[in-house]
């Protein structure tokens, strides 16, 4: 899900960056309380809620750019075809991935957004042997073994196929793939902005068809709610910033591991704070999932052991 970060030399010889730290903490801590937020918008649906999303996220971009002078490097990414088109294709995921969470969230189905977010790794594995014809070794293959029957458990004996997990897996996991495509040339904020200009057409017919339809409630349901409809673009962009700075600070298994704070919230959110329905079948999909990303951590451990010492034995 996440692209792999750069080891800064303060990190990989000074111990672990404690800015980088409490960035990523901070980034996936707003990533698991952002379907409180959601709901609060309430009565407010998730078509207008993903339109202003799009909308405000682009004109908040638009301010970092201004204010960090980078209109010159966002400009020549225009002029790049290659990377206008590829961030047009992560658009189209980002826009399937965020209309399907906020359904999620407004509808009350929090828990099985969380479970999207906590299969994403695994889907990540499966799509590199997919799209990337990457070799899975043993125990990656174990993780994903017991991830497709945990959907098969959950399918069957909740009596209902989890596709808004499986749609955000997998619309994370492919807009995954193509932000590594474009690697560092495109950095968060410029991705960001180019992403939602290609929505912009889109955000604004489904604000037309709300207004024509149910009716906007922007600015009709109170001060308060104005406000957090308003903060829907900094909501948007400032977990991605600092995911961002956090990436460049921390090694990958330490990202790995803080990844899976903003599910386990979403998933206390939903069975504490909303009190959704969590029937026997249900946890035992949950503890199959749970079990595969064990076996996927174990993995994750042994590869960047057996990483740090090649690079100790290496001759300097």
């Amino acid at each position: 899900m996440n692209p792999r970060p750069e080891l800064p030399h303060a990190t990989t010889q000074q111990g672990i960056s404690r800015p980088g730290l409490a960035y990523a903490i901070s980034s996936y801590l707003l990533w698991g309380f952002l379907p409180i937020y959601f709901i609060a918008l309430a009565p407010t649906g998730s078509l207008e809620i993903v339109a202003w999303r799009i909308l405000l996220s682009l004109v908040f971009c638009a301010l970092l750019i201004t204010v960090t002078r980078g209109w010159g490097a966002f400009f020549a990414l225009l002029r790049d075809r290659r990377v206008l088109f590829t961030m047009a294709a992560a658009g189209a995921l980002i826009f399937v991935n965020w209309q399907t969470y906020v359904y999620a969230a407004v509808s009350e189905q929090v828990v099985e957004a969380s479970l999207g977010y906590f299969i994403n790794p695994i889907v990540t594995v499966f799509l590199g042997v997919l799209v990337l014809r990457e070799r899975l070794n043993t125990t990656q293959w174990v993780a994903v073994g017991i991830s497709i029957v945990a959907v098969i458990v959950l399918a069957v004996g909740h009596g209902q196929f989890p596709w808004i997990a499986l749609l955000l897996a997998f619309s994370f996991g492919f807009y995954g793939l193509i932000k590594k495509r474009v690697g560092p040339r495109v950095d968060a904020v410029s991705g960001l902005t180019l992403e939602t200009l290609w929505l912009a057409p889109l955000a604004a017919v489904q604000l037309w068809w709300v207004a024509a339809t149910t009716g906007l409630t922007m600015g009709t349901e109170g001060t308060w709610h104005t406000v957090l409809l308003l903060g829907a673009g900094a909501v948007t962009a400032v977990p991605l910033l600092l995911f961002a700075a956090a990436s460049r600070r921390l090694p990958l298994i330490y990202m790995g591991f803080i990844q899976y704070f903003a599910p386990f919230i979403q998933f206390l959110v939903g069975v504490v704070l909303l009190g959704e329905p969590m029937p026997p079948e249900r946890w035992i999909g949950f503890a199959l999932v749970w079990a595969a990303l064990a076996v996927l951590t174990v993995d994750l451990i042994r590869g960047a052991r057996r990483a740090a010492k090649r690079v100790v034995a290496e001759p300097v």
